[in-house]
């Protein structure tokens, strides 16, 4: 064993980023976003980054339940270090925070270890794909429907050739101004570029089940995530059998159970993760595999920065989610995040890991802990 690949220490940060005005979904309000930085430095020398979004409690789990038990530690045996991490929360429950909290280290350990070898994340991963298709995604239900068009079309003038807005507004009692807000919609990009809508889990069955055949028939909707509440599994299987669009679901899955369930109930027709809630990427590439055993499509939700490595890895990975808050909040906190080409994500071979850096002063503005 190489000691200079042990962890010496592990620097844990929270930056929030107030969003331009208030936003909301249609379960859900909020005005910023905010990540967990991690920093492991070996002992080396080589300091590595990751993160993932959550609040001050997730930070506090990486510091003070998660960094101890991983010093000392080679960080080639980065199985080994996300197995440390299980076993340290195991009183203090694996889904939500704690969840969250590995996946915010285990992402930095990944790309130091990457960093450690002198090798782009992607490349120590060993891609079959060297760029990752992406659609934009935003249009909050507190956008005007002027601003929700100019969002989506400038989006699709970029390059990109599906894009995402919410619907459920008022947790579906406004159903009506999401027909509205479809329609326009559609008129803004045209009739080539794919047009997602995401629910949020704010309609009941029966509702879903009409509005669904509505966006499809009357808009082209081809995706349609969270319709219901993805607690409900048998809601969620009835309107995908039913639905002639593509039923998601599976942003809120903190382990591999969660989806296999999921997936063994036939609920989705694409299974939706996040790295940055699903304990890192240690356990997503493990979804992925099990998703692929379904013969089940996957997507990788939000934090473009923070999946585009591992996106190049699984077969059926569909696309990345281009999420325009994580968009927004990456470039203020980070260099060389990557631009869209062609409505791909394309990893940088010139860097190591994830090719990312933590700006000094201008991230400093928004570091409250």
């Amino acid at each position: 064993m190489n000691d200079g690949m042990r962890v010496q220490s592990i620097d844990v940060r929270l930056y929030t980023i107030p969003t331009e005005e208030p936003e909301a979904d249609g379960t859900l309000e909020w005005d910023s976003t905010s990540i967990v930085v991690v920093l492991p430095l070996l002992q080396n020398g080589i300091r590595g980054l990751g993160y993932a979004v959550g609040d001050l409690s997730t930070a506090t789990v990486a510091r003070d339940a998660l960094a101890d038990v991983l010093i000392g530690l080679d960080v080639s045996d980065t199985a080994a270090c996300w197995e440390a991490m299980v076993r340290r929360i195991r009183n203090l429950g694996r889904p939500g925070i704690a969840s969250m909290a590995i996946a915010a280290v285990d992402i930095a350990l990944w790309d130091t270890k990457a960093r450690a070898l002198d090798l782009p994340l992607h490349r120590l991963l060993g891609p079959i794909r060297d760029a990752v298709p992406i659609y934009g995604s935003g249009g909050f239900t507190t956008y005007t429907e002027r601003d929700l068009c100019a969002q989506l079309a400038g989006w699709v003038e970029q390059g990109i050739p599906r894009v995402k807005m919410k619907i459920g507004k008022d947790r579906g009692s406004s159903w009506e101004a999401d027909l509205s807000r479809v329609r326009a919609a559609r008129k803004a990009i045209g009739d080539d570029a794919e047009l997602f809508v995401d629910a949020n889990g704010a309609y009941g069955r029966k509702q879903a089940l009409r509005l669904g055949n509505l966006y499809a028939e009357e808009f082209g909707v081809t995706w349609f995530e969270e319709p219901v509440t993805s607690d409900d599994l048998d809601g969620l299987a009835a309107l995908r059998d039913a639905l002639p669009l593509e039923v998601t679901a599976g942003e809120y899955g903190y382990h591999l159970e969660y989806f296999r369930t999921m997936l063994a109930s036939r609920s989705v027709d694409v299974l939706q993760a996040d790295i940055g809630r699903c304990a890192g990427l240690t356990e997503w590439l493990r979804i992925a595999a099990t998703c692929a055993a379904y013969k089940t499509p996957y997507s990788a939700h939000c934090g473009p920065s923070i999946h585009v490595h591992a996106a190049t890895v699984p077969p059926n990975l569909r696309h990345i989610e281009y999420f325009h808050d994580h968009v927004r909040a990456d470039h203020l906190l980070f260099d060389g995040v990557l631009e869209p080409h062609e409505g791909t994500l394309r990893p940088a071979d010139d860097r190591p890991g994830l090719g990312l850096t933590l700006k000094g002063k201008d991230a400093e503005t928004f570091r409250v802990a």
